[in-house]
């Protein structure tokens, strides 16, 4: 709601990649480890409030009241290191950080969402390392802890290796104009350039075909704020 004041400007904004936050140094963890927790999740948004209320008192859930500062962020951290599952509901940006915490702490992340754009699909995919489930099933009373209760060990195990498989897909690499040292082939900075470069032809065909719009027809907006 912030940003209605400028909605009419970037509506015709063209998504050229889904960006990440910040990252931070990880100290390891082994893919085989236990986890103590089955579920963590950081409250906020409609969906997620809904969720929270069906999912508080379950057993092996946790749900804590995220913070925006280091304290709170360790805390999550510490929570996602320590749990099989992290939970990403509908209304997460796909530049939230809790996605790419997750990705880093081996947590499974479980995507509630009926539509999103996550970053460099095309290039991974996520059904091998994350779980997507749809709103509808997600509002139903212990529809989803049930569902990740069923998911064998051997498949989670082998989420987690895929995991462990990407992390460094996620991750910048300290490199500078000065600098000698190219950065990685399939680090962050390259998969960026790489997905702006399948972009390019569909913004350019997009640009031409705005151009012989006639007077006073309506241009479909590409950038939906809410």
């Amino acid at each position: 709601m912030a940003m209605w004041h400028v909605r009419a400007e970037i509506a015709p904004a063209i998504l050229l990649v889904v960006d990440f936050g910040g990252w931070y140094k990880l100290d390891s963890k082994s893919a085989g480890g236990n986890s103590s927790k089955m579920i963590q999740h950081t409250q906020g948004g409609l969906v997620r409030e809904k969720l929270w209320d069906l999912m508080v008192n379950e057993p092996d859930v946790v749900m804590e009241e995220g913070f925006p500062n280091a304290t709170g962020r360790e805390q999550s951290i510490k929570g996602m290191r320590t749990s099989e599952f992290c939970l990403h509901p509908a209304g997460d940006t796909p530049s939230s950080c809790r996605l790419f915490d997750a990705i880093a702490s081996l947590c499974i992340p479980v995507i509630v969402s009926d539509d999103i754009e996550l970053p460099f699909e095309g290039m991974i995919d996520y059904t091998e390392f994350s779980i997507f489930v749809s709103v509808g099933n997600a509002m139903r009373p212990k529809w989803l802890t049930n569902y990740l209760r069923n998911i064998s060990k051997q498949q989670k195990d082998e989420f987690r290796r895929n995991l462990a498989g990407v992390q460094h897909i996620f991750e910048y690499e300290n490199t500078h104009q000065s600098s000698k040292v190219s950065a990685p082939e399939d680090g962050a900075v390259n998969h960026i350039w790489k997905k702006i470069h399948q972009k390019l032809p569909m913004i350019q065909e997009a640009v031409i075909r705005e151009k012989r719009k006639p007077e006073g027809a309506s241009i479909p907006l590409r950038c939906h704020c809410t």
